[in-house]
């Protein structure tokens, strides 16, 4: 039985099934919700518009105040399953930043969602949870 599962949270279903699972394999673990600001998201809004560049600060703000909405969610639905989770944010390239988290943070399992990223970007850029499951030094699970 592990004693910190990390997961993975973004705003896709999959990732709440994920949390979810979590909460009802491992209610007495120590259960982190990790959410990761992807940077590309971050420089890719703050290109030239209408002539004036984009405010940068006020992209990462949004984007921040985002994450902690998503780990509001996540520590609500938790407390549903009666269980006390801890959250946390990063920003960094997705499935690095997971692995370097876990890795960094002495988790022990990871549980993560099958379809974080859709469309294009999960064909171009492969997909997170393999991306986490060949990397990962600890077992990982996957929730489809």
């Amino acid at each position: 039985m592990p004693d910190h599962v990390l997961v993975p949270i973004d705003e896709s279903e999959r990732s709440t099934q994920a949390l979810e699972f979590a909460c009802e394999e491992y209610p007495d673990a120590r259960i982190t919700a990790l959410h990761v600001l992807d940077p590309g998201d971050l420089y890719a809004a703050t290109g030239v518009e209408g002539g004036t560049m984009a405010n940068y600060d006020a992209i990462q703000q949004h984007h921040e105040n985002r994450a902690e909405e998503l780990l509001n969610q996540a520590r609500e639905m938790a407390a549903d399953h009666d269980v006390e989770i801890e959250t946390d944010h990063v920003v960094g390239g997705i499935s690095r930043s997971i692995v370097d988290y876990a890795d960094e943070h002495d988790a022990d399992h990871v549980v993560i969602g099958s379809h974080g990223r859709t469309g294009a970007s999960r064909i171009l850029l492969g997909s997170v949870a393999e991306k986490v499951a060949r990397r990962s030094p600890v077992p990982v699970t996957i929730v489809r």
